[in-house]
């Protein structure tokens, strides 16, 4: 098994996550006492998120690089940045290491080709939500992608930065999350791509009148795929 390099702590509630399901899907795949071999660099999220807010995209995506660059220092065969915003800096992050990265957005567009959709809602923060580098990847992978109104991207987004970033889960908060799918259903969406890693913590299937795809869980399963072989991290 290849050794899988995470690039986490934004936020570490969600990293854990990652953690959690690669080890769990080894053990389905290879059976017994098998775990997964991989490698972290946690990076602190208060520095990240001052980038973000500031559009200081070229220090955050430095930030993400030198910790690509550990990773590959420690070993790592394929890299995950386990944030779906963050993506944003992907290019940068690649060009970083040899290494190879495993994008967010391609596992999620695999998955909901796979299950035979192809108009989704997507939830996320505001710059996943309402910017080209998450959206037009999804496109490019030939998907229809709609997302909440104004008021429904500004509720979402404060959710995930004064909530679950934080580890807070309040029911009101599923409640309005839970309107906002409906919105999005409403609209014609066939399925929900939960992009924000955060979100798993809030909304599951029994949340949604439609399919939901959770982009942690997806990306980590993917790359359990590739490090056994079974995919490919390019």
């Amino acid at each position: 098994m290849k050794t899988i390099g995470l690039i986490g702590g934004m936020g570490w509630e969600s990293t854990a996550e990652y953690y959690r399901i690669l080890n769990e899907r080894t053990r389905e795949r290879l059976g017994g006492l098998h775990s997964a071999r991989c490698v972290l660099h946690s990076v602190d999220f208060a520095e990240i998120e001052r980038y973000q807010a500031e559009g200081r995209w070229a220090e955050a995506g430095e930030a993400l690089a030198d910790a690509a660059r550990s990773l590959a220092a420690a070993g790592a065969d394929l890299l995950l940045i386990c944030t779906n915003t963050m993506h944003k800096v992907a290019d940068t992050v690649a060009a970083a290491t040899p290494v190879p990265l495993l994008h967010i957005a391609d596992a999620t567009a695999d998955a909901v080709r796979a299950a035979g959709l192809s108009r989704v809602g997507l939830l996320g923060t505001a710059f996943t939500m309402e910017q080209d580098f998450y959206r037009g990847r999804l496109a490019a992978s030939g998907l229809d992608v709609l997302v909440p109104d104004p008021e429904g991207r500004a509720l979402v987004h404060r959710v995930i930065y004064e909530e679950l970033c934080l580890g807070v889960v309040r029911e009101a908060s599923r409640g309005a999350y839970r309107r906002v799918v409906g919105e999005l259903v409403a609209r014609g969406a066939e399925g929900v791509i939960l992009g924000c890693t955060e979100i798993e913590l809030l909304l599951g299937p029994a949340d949604s009148p439609v399919p939901l795809f959770p982009t942690a869980r997806l990306h980590a399963e993917a790359a359990v795929e590739a490090a056994l072989g079974a995919g490919s991290a390019d």
